[in-house]
């Protein structure tokens, strides 16, 4: 029997593999990618929800940041075209969430920029989310930065209930990237939020000059935090930011990694975020049977690059449901 084959065995029978395990299977991974695919699907089916988590975010925030990661427009250090403004006013906040709602989104979440929110821009986000609760088919979503107990609980108070902080990278390449803040910063707030009893949103970005095992050390060390949701963003990179000429990474190698999340988290929602335009209509299907079951989507958000009509064509061709 191959590695692909005893892994898929240990994980269909409830068990989980060692990282060790995960980094030999990244290896085999490479020698015979359609084993990887068909496994993964598998595993997907077993543990997957045949319905498709959306979620549509709302950026309450932009620009200005004060840290400095390398991937990011909205980083203050970096000369990039970002749209700048505070946080919007209640009555745009609640015209998008409106629409979203209509669409029949599952998710939404307010995302704002900077180190973390704090203060009266908190509170208002609060009350924000006090009238969007109102909606008792629709979960509320935050990702405000790396938050105290305090501010979390006010959160919590206004009715959010899963709360999102990527990792980003594994940790062992993350401080290429980012010196501002550090990946045990992020751990402190995750390991608070779940404290309180949020449940967590938190993936990291691909395609940022990471080796395949770093990939897969992003995806070991999501295992300390145990997300219930992952995003996968691919990422686009932005002139302007050091990561402007980053080589882009193939369709394979991206399904590779999505199939790779999949063993090492078997039951968690692995999500489309940014960037899922990089792979074709087709790659993205075949990506929604060997893991992929929730995704970014929203018509008032500029880089999705698909409508929700055309998202929810994708997920009936894929057999779920939205």
């Amino acid at each position: 029997m191959s590695l692909i084959e005893s892994l898929k065995d240990v994980i269909l029978s409830g068990g989980e593999i060692s990282e060790e395990q995960a980094y030999a299977l990244c290896d085999e991974a490479a020698t015979d990618r359609e084993a990887l695919y068909e496994a993964a699907k598998e595993i997907t089916a077993k543990f997957g929800p045949r319905r498709f988590d959306s979620c549509s975010i709302i950026n309450a925030r932009s620009g200005k940041c004060p840290e400095n990661c390398k991937w990011c427009a909205q980083s203050a250090h970096f000369k990039t075209k970002v749209e700048n403004y505070p946080l919007i006013s209640h009555q745009e906040c609640m015209r998008q969430a409106e629409y979203n709602h209509r669409q029949g989104i599952r998710h939404i979440s307010l995302v704002t920029s900077g180190r973390k929110m704090t203060g009266v821009e908190l509170d208002h986000a609060c009350s924000y989310f006090k009238d969007m609760a109102k909606w008792e088919d629709v979960g509320l979503c935050a990702s405000m930065g790396l938050l105290n107990e305090e501010e979390l609980q006010k959160l919590w108070d206004a009715g959010v209930r899963r709360y999102h902080c990527n990792l980003e990278a594994a940790p062992d390449f993350f401080d290429s990237l980012c010196t501002t803040h550090s990946i045990e910063d992020k751990f402190r707030t995750i390991e608070t939020a779940k404290k309180i009893g949020f449940e967590i949103c938190s993936g990291g970005i691909i395609g940022m000059g990471e080796s395949r095992r770093q990939r897969v050390g992003l995806g070991i060390a999501l295992r300390r935090v145990n997300p219930m949701s992952i995003p996968v963003n691919i990422l686009c990179p932005i002139p302007g930011t050091p990561l402007e000429k980053a080589q882009p990474l193939s369709e394979e190698e991206i399904l590779d990694t999505i199939c790779l999340y999949r063993f090492i988290h078997p039951r968690a929602i692995i999500r489309f975020a940014g960037g899922r335009t990089k792979l074709s209509r087709d790659a993205q299907l075949r990506a929604m049977t060997i893991g992929v079951n929730g995704g970014i989507v929203g018509d008032l958000l500029t880089t999705v690059g698909s409508t929700v009509e055309e998202d929810k064509k994708l997920i009936e061709d894929a057999n779920m449901e939205f």
